[in-house]
């Protein structure tokens, strides 16, 4: 059989066992692209010619009546791009499998019938690994003129973004690499039809097309009996926050937060108390201590007010204020919003100054009113993921740690000790146990300690910097 033939059957081999797992061709054609409806394939006008398809789906099934006619289509050109977003999973993926030029062929090997190029926006030490991977891959032959003497030229380049945090959002993503600034735009058109270039344009998390080359090696049927009868396959998480062992984790879908955190995690440091979990990034949602044996798949995670996202995994002890997280995530997501469309920039604009005056003891009763039908006008009218989900912090701890907003608008005080200007910053008698910890660590001097004496702090000269709180072990400053 010819290599030009061969490289078509890799594709053929994977994409089918992609659709075998997935459930369908056109998951395979474009993963963001669920609501649209592909077109029917359109002949070029000859009946001797090839039909031209915009894509994938549309291509698996001439390959399902005619391998030959496949074959001539492939050769025809049709050449769809890959573009990934979201760096964070491309850091988790370097980390997972390095990036050396074996393991990235596998991968590759499905973007030789696919298209002309692979771009990346990543961190410079994964852009170096990367561009060392491809280094060598075209010394061995892989890439660029006449692979395999096979005819055919393939070749990859790598596009270093600036890290914003819109263009995890497809479009903003193509906007980006086109060297435009990166904003959203509305669909349809989809990439699948009208993407990077004006090309069809497929999308996908790293993380996704790294489980390409173990579906070519190990066929659909061994990936699509891990996980769960909905979602298949692993996920990768990055454990991070109030958790002894921090760093990426992959672990089959249905997994169990508290098999990730507990078992894997090595539980929360100084025997303190879990009270929740931040799941999917800064538009995911806090998940309480009493969901903990809640399965992590995309089902599951949803019905918690959850999202997967990009992986995140946030762990977040007693000492946590649940008020002051939502706030800490809005700040973030505000400061990221592109600034297009109005919903998500002004609402979110909005909701972080509420947020900010509940946190400073300003908070009036009908603020958490404001804050849920803000939240829930953004979600349904913002142009792109980052205003549909951004909401998704405060909503997900109104929910669960309601109140605590009511202590803190209610009774001017945070419960979790967390919020500066609802303490008073005075030492309990009867907590303190005299270890003088919070006087070494005061950079202000305004704490007075002797051994085995209670400390006390001269609230003149305190500068609520919270190094007291932060190194107190039994708890005592209130």
């Amino acid at each position: 059989m010819p290599k030009s033939i061969q490289l078509v059957m890799i594709v053929l081999l994977a994409t089918r066992a992609l659709s075998a797992c997935a459930g369908g061709d056109d998951r395979v054609a474009a993963e963001h692209a669920n609501d649209h409806e592909h077109p029917e394939a359109q002949s070029s006008g000859s009946a001797d010619e090839v039909p031209l398809y915009d894509n994938l789906g549309e291509y698996h099934r001439s390959i399902d009546t005619d391998v030959a006619l496949a074959q001539s289509y492939f050769d025809q050109g049709l050449r769809l791009q890959y573009a990934f977003n979201h760096a964070e999973a491309i850091r988790s993926y370097r980390e997972a499998v390095r990036l050396d030029p074996a393991c990235a062929m596998c991968w590759w090997g499905i973007a030789l019938a696919l298209g002309p190029n692979i771009n990346a926006p990543m961190d410079s030490a994964a852009g170096a690994e990367a561009w060392s991977a491809i280094t060598k891959a075209r010394d061995y032959g892989l890439l660029g003129k006449d692979i395999l003497h096979s005819g055919f030229d393939f070749d990859l380049e790598v596009y270093q973004g600036a890290g914003a945090f819109v263009c995890g959002e497809e479009t903003a993503l193509i906007q980006s690499i086109e060297g435009k600034r990166g904003m959203p735009r509305p669909r349809p058109p989809f990439p699948a039809q009208k993407g990077l270039w004006d090309r069809p344009t497929v999308i996908n998390n790293v993380e996704t097309f790294a489980n390409i080359a173990q579906i070519i090696c190990l066929g659909g049927d061994w990936y699509a009996g891990i996980g769960t009868e909905t979602s298949k396959g692993t996920k990768i998480f990055a454990l991070t926050g109030d958790v002894n062992n921090i760093g990426l984790v992959e672990v089959p879908m249905g997994t169990t937060l508290k098999n990730i955190i507990f078992d894997i995690g090595g539980g929360i440091p100084k025997k303190r108390k879990f009270k929740a979990v931040q799941l999917g990034g800064p538009s995911g949602g806090c998940i309480p201590a009493d969901l903990i044996d809640t399965p992590v798949d995309f089902e599951s995670i949803s019905k918690v007010g959850a999202i997967m996202g990009s992986g995140g995994m946030i762990v977040m002890d007693d000492r946590t204020c649940m008020v002051d997280m939502a706030r800490f995530f809005m700040d973030f997501i505000q400061e990221e919003s592109c600034g297009k469309c109005t919903p998500c920039r002004e609402g979110t604009a909005r909701m972080l100054e509420i947020l900010e005056t509940i946190t400073k003891g300003e908070g009036k009763p009908e603020d958490i009113g404001k804050l849920e039908e803000l939240s829930k006008i953004i979600m349904g009218t913002a142009l792109c993921g980052l205003g549909q989900t951004g909401p998704n912090p405060v909503l997900s701890t109104l929910r669960y740690f309601r109140d605590e907003y009511e202590a803190h608008i209610r009774d001017k005080r945070c419960p979790a000790k967390n919020c500066a200007a609802l303490l008073q910053f005075e030492v309990d008698d009867d907590m303190c146990i005299k270890c003088g910890r919070c006087f070494k660590e005061c950079p202000a001097g305004a704490i007075s300690w002797q051994k085995k004496e209670t400390a006390r702090i001269d609230r003149e000269k305190c500068i609520q910097c919270m190094s007291c709180f932060r190194v107190c072990p039994s708890d005592a400053i209130n």
